[in-house]
């Protein structure tokens, strides 16, 4: 059997274990031949692939980023896309695909199963962790652990200085890495997109820190907005059609809290640092059982699913599962936190 596999989306630490473990497992055990297409739903579209074998995948396991390359391209923006991807899968004799992505990947993949038979078993992964579908993706624990160093390290310079520091992290419309690192990191004010902010309130947090002789950290998701809307700025098109660039909210923040209070207030956004670089341990291990039950999958020909986290066990779940209203942090968690605050 020869199978195909892609990483689609943004990128993130963890993808080429995925891919090593995929590969291992389908030579050594199954016996399957791989081609790896380019640049996410680019490469089947187009007929892009590069080489895909264990050399291929030697020493990758540790590799931040993605070997295959990735984008954001959606073959279903094109009139003939499925039909495209159909013929380039017949033509270079693939019989599977596993996509390894985000809710544009998966979705993707799910609308090309369900609607057109292209026979795809999807991989999550994103460091927002917002996946319907499983408990856990692929590049959050390593996201959450680089704004937690960025928090610690940011505690002295908070101190030295008698200033307020906000830190900007990423979480569009979860505030998962927000309340994870947050909470790890002892930061004093914990913003998410779920729950619009009160300035004033955040302001008499801040006031109520320095009072007890502390310089405060506030970690802001960059979704979160206040419950007055002002802070839109830095919201501005991505290039994809309903997709925005995110970023801002942490610099409008430190401005006002630092015009409200009187206190000196910096702002350090994270950004990229969040998604490049080595995979932790917790990542590595995810993705490699990812990649192992992913083409198991495969190989028994059950396609139009995702492999799920499930507490301590992988499932297969529809790949449909993954184009859901994203999963969102519980009011009652961020309210368990809140004793935290201030």
């Amino acid at each position: 059997m020869r199978v195909g596999v892609l990483t689609g989306g943004r990128d993130c630490p963890g993808l080429n274990a995925v891919v090593r473990a995929v590969v291992r497992k389908g030579v050594q055990v199954h016996g399957h031949e791989f081609v790896g297409f380019r640049d996410g739903w680019r490469g089947p579209l187009e007929g892009e692939t590069v080489p895909l074998d264990i050399r291929a995948v030697r020493g990758t396991l540790p590799r931040g980023g993605t070997i295959l390359g990735s984008s954001r391209t959606d073959p279903l923006a094109r009139e003939d896309g499925a039909r495209r991807i159909h013929d380039t899968l017949a033509e270079l004799g693939v019989e599977g695909l596993i996509a390894i992505g985000g809710r544009d990947t998966l979705g993707t993949a799910a609308r090309l199963a369900d609607g057109h038979g292209v026979p795809v078993v999807g991989v999550p992964k994103t460091i927002d962790n917002d996946l319907p579908g499983t408990d856990r993706t692929v590049g959050f624990d390593t996201a959450v652990g680089v704004a937690v160093e960025a928090i610690d390290r940011l505690h002295t310079t908070a101190e030295s200085h008698k200033r307020v520091l906000v830190v900007e992290v990423m979480g569009g419309e979860a505030g998962w890495i927000a309340v994870h690192s947050g909470l790890a990191g002892g930061a004093n004010v914990i913003l998410v997109p779920e729950q619009p902010f009160d300035v004033d309130r955040v302001c008499g947090w801040v006031t109520s820190r320095f009072q007890a002789t502390y310089s405060p950290i506030v970690v802001v998701a960059d979704g979160a907005v206040p419950k007055e809307g002002e802070a839109a700025l830095g919201r501005t098109p991505a290039g994809t059609p309903g997709q925005v660039r995110l970023s801002g909210v942490g610099e409008w923040l430190a401005r006002e809290i630092e015009h409200r209070t009187g206190k000196e207030a910096r702002t350090t956004v994270l950004g990229h640092l969040q998604r490049g670089g080595s995979p932790s341990p917790a990542d590595r291990w995810l993705a490699t059982r990812f990649g192992l039950h992913a083409i198991d999958a495969v190989h028994e020909r059950d396609f139009g699913t995702m492999v799920a986290l499930r507490g301590t066990d992988v499932v297969r779940v529809p790949l449909r599962e993954a184009t859901g209203r994203p999963r969102t942090v519980d009011p009652a968690l961020y309210e368990e936190i809140g004793v935290f605050f201030g």
